[in-house]
């Protein structure tokens, strides 16, 4: 089965387009949710972030402590890379897993941080200018402000990167329509 990447910056509107592959069938893994799912539930992760963050990473009820955690790693670049090599393993397999499961003529995953040669047969980047991302995500992310916005763009991939990536461009800029581009990469995709 066809393995399709969907990324894009932050607030460019890669979940609206995956939600447009969706009604058209096409099974989506949403890396970020079952990341936090897998954080939460899965055992060998909660341990392993237990031991090195300590107690403090869960609540008493189990909970995840995302205040806590972001304010330990994002401050630390070494406790960073230690997360990231705890859960994004396991994302990745737990996307291998779920693949076998689907029937579609492709699945799409979707997620923020992707490399070129991370087992996907082709990647769909999602294209807004920054400036449209910022003004959607100080509209959507009500809890963040600019400079915490611009800190986030800032440390995701730029925009010539995205596109060197890029096997399909859907352009998300408010001007064209994203249906009809998301249907013409489905065709090329399913022939």
């Amino acid at each position: 089965m066809l393995k399709v990447g969907i990324t894009g910056g932050i607030g460019s509107g890669k979940s609206v387009v995956a939600k447009i592959f969706s009604t058209l069938g096409i099974p989506v893994y949403e890396s970020d949710q079952r990341a936090k799912w897998l954080i939460e539930y899965n055992k060998d992760i909660v341990s392993e972030i237990s031991e090195f963050l300590g107690n403090e990473a869960y609540n008493e009820d189990g909970k995840y402590d995302k205040v806590f955690v972001s304010k330990a790693v994002f401050q630390n670049e070494e406790l960073l890379r230690k997360l990231n090599q705890i859960v994004h393993p396991r994302v990745r397999q737990d996307f291998e897993d779920w693949v076998l499961l689907q029937n579609a003529p492709f699945v799409l995953k979707e997620a923020a941080i992707m490399r070129r040669n991370a087992g996907l047969d082709k990647i769909i980047v999602v294209y807004s200018p920054k400036n449209l991302r910022i003004k959607r995500l100080l509209k959507r992310d009500t809890h963040r402000n600019l400079s915490e916005i611009e800190k986030v763009i800032a440390n995701q991939k730029t925009e010539k990167e995205f596109l060197e990536m890029a096997d399909f461009m859907i352009n998300n800029d408010d001007k064209e329509m994203l249906i009809p581009q998301v249907i013409e990469v489905y065709k090329k995709l399913i022939s």
